[in-house]
């Protein structure tokens, strides 16, 4: 019986690689030829890549999206709609490891974790020199952008710090104790650090704006473990350079892997490559959620997890 022909939209994790291609033929879209892309009805992306408008062209057939990662921006959601094309990502299974990042990130650019590394591997603390001053942790005000799965995780992770916590989100939640903000602005104004935990896309591009910056003012500090579209870059560049930000901590950035080059030399700032979701554990689990739902779909036409419409 021969395999279901799934096309691979971009560049993807080679245990995704080895799982799709075990378990189905599955091919890079630009090795498929053009009279066997019309039996491709799925396509396996990442949220680094996307499925755009000239790759639903491609593929007249397709009929689901799976997106390896919670974030799916990247894919032209509104004419894949459009066409009935049906999209699955794989929520849940990262959510813990993207939590621990933005706590872990949170500790670091606070308390100067990785700038006291390069001071001591520099030869400065044997030289006699002493770091500069952090600030403390425990019973910081943090307001949280974004009270999705992530966000709740961070906030419950913080609480055992005694934060408090306030947010912003869609609408107001009646689950939970924290105070809810009505505007990113407002919610900056009332916290020391600024964790952005939502989704991104056009609906939230730069909603960290110069405003928001100035409303966290020159004792706050951004924490950014979503999407780099989601802060404005220049503006960010700008109120650290002139002292309006404590800090920041960055795991996405607006033009990956490119990172603007005035934060590359900043000790006041934290910069990782992406890494929100990078345990085994995790894209083992990832890669598994996306397979099922390449699975699911081709033989019962459902997906296991689909975004919400």
């Amino acid at each position: 019986m021969s395999k279901h022909r799934v096309a691979m939209v971009g560049t993807l994790r080679p245990g995704l690689v080895a799982a799709l291609t075990e378990r189905f033929e599955a091919l890079e879209l630009a090795d498929i030829d053009p009279a066997d892309a019309e039996t491709v009805e799925v396509a396996v992306t990442s949220g680094g890549w996307g499925v755009r408008v000239e790759h639903l062209d491609q593929l007249p057939q397709l009929r689901a999206i799976v997106n390896h990662g919670v974030g799916y921006d990247t894919s032209d959601i509104a004419e894949a709609r459009r066409r009935g094309i049906v999209i699955a990502n794989t929520p849940d299974v990262l959510t813990d490891c993207v939590a621990d990042v933005a706590v872990g990130a949170l500790i670091d650019v606070m308390r100067g974790l990785s700038a006291a590394d390069r001071f001591v591997r520099g030869g400065q603390w044997a030289a006699g020199q002493e770091p500069p001053l952090a600030r403390r942790v425990t019973g910081v005000r943090v307001g949280i952008l974004g009270l999705g799965r992530i966000g709740r995780a961070i906030a419950r992770r913080l609480e055992a710090f005694d934060a408090v916590l306030s947010y912003v989100a869609r609408s107001e939640k009646t689950d939970v104790s924290y105070t809810y903000a009505a505007s990113p602005v407002e919610l900056a104004r009332g916290c020391n650090v600024l964790v952005v935990a939502a989704a991104g896309g056009e609906q939230s591009r730069h909603l960290v704006d110069a405003d928001v910056l100035e409303a966290l003012g020159p004792r706050g500090f951004l924490v950014n473990v979503a999407r780099g579209s989601i802060v404005d870059e220049d503006a960010l560049v700008a109120a650290l350079e002139a002292g309006g930000l404590a800090g920041a901590a960055l795991d996405v950035f607006a033009d990956e892997p490119h990172v603007p080059a005035e934060l590359l030399s900043r000790d006041d700032v934290v910069l990782l490559p992406h890494l929100g979701s990078a345990t085994v554990e995790t894209r083992a689990d990832m890669a598994e959620l996306a397979v099922a739902n390449v699975e699911q779909f081709l033989t019962k036409g459902t997906l296991v997890t689909p975004i919400d419409p």
